[in-house]
C-alpha cells in the first residue's frame, strides 16, 4: 500500500494510495462544497447541481453519460452533504482511466436550460418523498434546531420554495465560485499505475480555473438545547432525535468521541441496545458522532411506540448522565475498540470504502492515514481521553426533537453536567 500526492498548478490536488493485491480500482473528486457554503437564496443548489452534473457536457448529452459508465461496468453515483460533495466510481482495474476521463467530463457540466427545468421537478418529487418519511424528517429539523443560525443547519434538500425559486444563472454562479480547481480533491484507491494516473489527469483538469473559494462561519457550537415536538398523525410510531456538542473533525479527541457513541448506541452490545432494545421499550436505538469542518455533535435517535417515548427519554439522560458521573469502564472501552478495529479492517478491504476513507481524511485533515495507522490511532485511545471527552463537552446540554402521532410531550428534567475547572474545547 503506497500514497503519493501532486499539487497541479492550477490549485487542484491529486491523491492515490496504490494497492497492488486489490482486484478494483476507485476514483472520486471529492468538492469541498455542500449546504453550509449556501446563501439563503441558494437553498438546496449544492444537491441540486450534483443531479446536474450528471445531464451532460460538451461532450456527451446524460444518456451518452451513462452509456459510457456502462460500458466499462462502474458503480458509479455522487452524494451531497453539509460541507462536501463527492462523484465517485470503482470498476476492474483496466477500465480505471476511462473512468476518471468520464468523472472529469461530467465536472464541467453545460447546465442547459431545459435540463434545469426538467431536474428541477424531480428534485421537487424528491423532496415530497423524504417529506413523507418521518425517520428523515426528524433527523433535518433536529439538525436545524441545535444548530440554529449556524450554517451546518442549513438543508441540504433545500424547500420546495427554494429549489422553485432557483434561476439557472443562480446555480451557474454558484458553480463557478465553488467547482474551482483548488477546492477540489481528485483521490484514488486500489490497483491502479499512480503515473499514468496523474498524467491522465492533469491532462484532463490543466484548463480548470485556479481561485479561492472561501468557507464562512468555522466555529463550534454549543447547541439550542430546545425541544420540539412535531406532530404527525400518520406515523404509528414516535422518533426522538437529541443532538448535543463534540469535537470538530480536526480535534484528536474525535476518535475518543466514536468510541464513546458507539459505548452509548451501538446498534448492538451498547448501552442503550440493552436499555431500550433489548428491554423492548423501543424498537431502535442509536448514537453517532458527526464530525464537521469547526464542530462536531453526537446524535442520538429512538424510535418507540408512542407511549414509551417519555420513559425512553429518562433512560437516555439517565444513560448519559451516568457516563458522565461514573465514567466509562475499562471493559467497555475495550469492546468498542475490537468493533471500530474490525469495521477498519473490514471496510478496508474494499475500495471504494479506502477511497472515502483516503478522501475525507484529506479533505479535513489534510494528511493521509492507511488502514494500520488509524488502527494505532484507536488502539492507543484511553480512559484518560476517554475522561477529557467527557469534560471538555456538554454532552447533557441536549436539543431534542420528537416526531410522531403525538400532540403532547412533557421533557424530563435533565440533570446539570458537573462542571470541571479549566476545561477548554479541542
Amino acid at each position: 500500500m503506497t500514497f503519493h500526492q501532486q499539487q497541479c498548478s492550477n490549485g487542484l490536488t491529486i491523491i492515490g494510495e496504490v494497492i497492488p493485491e486489490a482486484r478494483s480500482a476507485a476514483v472520486g473528486f471529492f468538492v469541498r462544497t455542500g449546504s453550509r457554503d449556501e446563501t439563503v437564496e441558494e437553498s438546496g443548489v449544492s444537491h441540486f447541481l450534483e443531479h446536474m452534473l450528471f445531464k451532460g457536457t460538451k461532450k456527451r448529452d446524460a444518456a451518452q453519460v451513462n452509456k459510457d459508465f456502462d460500458k466499462i461496468g462502474a458503480n458509479y453515483n455522487a452524494f451531497t452533504s453539509e460541507e462536501n460533495t463527492v462523484f465517485y466510481a470503482s470498476t476492474l482495474p483496466e477500465y480505471h482511466l476511462d473512468a476518471t476521463e468520464i468523472l472529469a467530463d461530467i465536472l464541467r457540466p453545460s447546465l442547459r436550460s431545459a435540463d434545469f427545468e426538467m431536474e428541477k421537478k424531480v428534485i421537487i418529487e424528491e423532496i415530497g418523498m423524504y417529506e413523507d418519511n418521518p425517520g428523515w424528517m426528524v433527523f433535518d429539523h433536529a439538525r436545524k434546531l441545535f444548530f440554529a443560525d449556524h450554517p451546518l443547519g442549513n438543508s441540504v434538500l433545500g424547500t420546495t420554495q427554494s429549489i422553485t425559486d432557483l434561476k439557472r444563472d443562480q446555480m451557474l454562479d454558484y458553480f463557478q465560485r465553488r467547482y474551482i480547481a483548488s477546492n477540489i480533491t481528485l483521490v484514488a484507491s486500489g490497483n491502479f499505475e499512480w503515473d499514468k494516473f496523474l498524467k491522465k489527469a492533469e491532462k484532463l483538469t490543466t484548463n480548470w480555473k485556479f481561485g479561492m473559494a472561501r468557507r464562512d462561519h468555522i466555529r463550534q457550537t454549543s447547541g439550542s438545547a430546545e425541544f420540539k415536538l412535531l406532530e404527525k398523525k400518520t406515523t404509528t410510531q414516535q422518533n426522538v432525535v437529541m443532538i448535543c456538542p463534540g469535537p470538530p473533525a480536526a480535534s484528536p479527541l474525535r476518535y475518543a468521541a466514536n468510541l464513546f457513541a458507539m459505548i452509548l448506541g451501538d446498534q448492538s452490545g451498547s448501552r442503550l441496545y440493552w436499555s431500550l432494545v433489548d428491554s423492548g421499550l423501543a424498537e431502535s436505538a442509536d448514537c453517532s458522532f458527526h464530525e464537521y469542518d469547526g464542530a462536531g455533535a453526537f446524535y442520538t435517535s429512538f424510535s418507540c411506540d408512542p407511549k414509551q417515548t417519555h420513559k425512553n427519554l429518562e433512560i437516555v439522560i439517565k444513560q448519559i448522565h451516568e457516563l458522565i458521573t461514573k465514567g466509562i469502564t475499562e471493559e467497555e472501552l475495550e469492546q468498542a475498540k475490537s468493533k471500530v478495529l474490525s469495521r477498519i479492517v473490514r471496510a478496508g478491504e474494499k475500495t471504494m470504502n479506502r477511497l472515502q476513507e483516503v478522501g475525507m481524511t484529506w479533505v479535513y485533515l489534510r494528511k493521509y492515514k492507511s488502514v494500520d495507522e488509524d488502527m494505532q490511532t484507536y488502539e492507543k485511545v484511553n480512559l484518560r481521553q476517554m475522561q477529557q471527552l467527557i469534560e471538555r463537552y456538554p454532552l447533557l446540554r441536549l436539543t431534542t426533537t420528537a416526531m410522531g402521532p403525538l400532540a403532547k410531550l412533557k421533557m424530563p428534567e435533565i440533570p446539570k453536567q458537573p462542571k470541571v475547572p479549566n476545561a477548554q474545547h479541542s
